[in-house]
């Protein structure tokens, strides 16, 4: 998978009531990292699609799990605080390995940095409004894009 940190928009996707959205042209639509696009809204949340390689930052949403699916590449997801055992550990910090097609939910209130060396799709469904940096979080690089999420255009 090749993916190309902060570049122009390459294309365009109508989103158009009742009718399906094709996740790999709405991908095809951007190139920013870390920047994620929301695809249609469901109730009072987004389906966001995003980009990612290298790592994101530490942070925490205080009032919402946040859902993760592997379109494409790999993605790691490091938890910290309480509330992250993983089988036969105790509260600290762990690492979870998302394989394309794999799912996870991050509990609400627990710290976690996502991360993909090679890069990777993602989409992700949270509660519109949601800011992608949390609401506790560590310095935010210039790499990062802190957002409710773009309009796909």
């Amino acid at each position: 998978m090749t993916l190309r940190p902060m570049g122009a928009m390459t294309g365009s996707v109508r989103i158009e009531p009742n009718r399906p959205v094709k996740l790999t042209a709405a991908l095809a639509t951007f190139e920013q990292l870390w920047s994620p696009r929301i695809v249609p809204r469901v109730n009072d949340y987004d389906v966001r699609v995003a980009k990612v390689a290298g790592e994101h930052i530490w942070h925490a949403h205080d009032e919402t799990d946040e859902f993760f699916l592997v379109i494409d590449g790999e993605l790691r997801i490091a938890l910290r605080g309480p509330g992250t055992p993983g089988p036969d550990q105790e509260a600290g910090e762990r690492e979870v390995v998302l394989p394309a097609g794999a799912v996870f939910v991050v509990p609400r209130g627990v710290e976690h940095r996502p991360s993909s060396p090679e890069g990777a799709s993602i989409l992700m469904f949270e509660p519109t409004g949601t800011p992608t940096t949390g609401d506790r979080h560590e310095d935010i690089p210039v790499h990062i894009n802190t957002t409710t999420g773009h309009a796909l255009d």
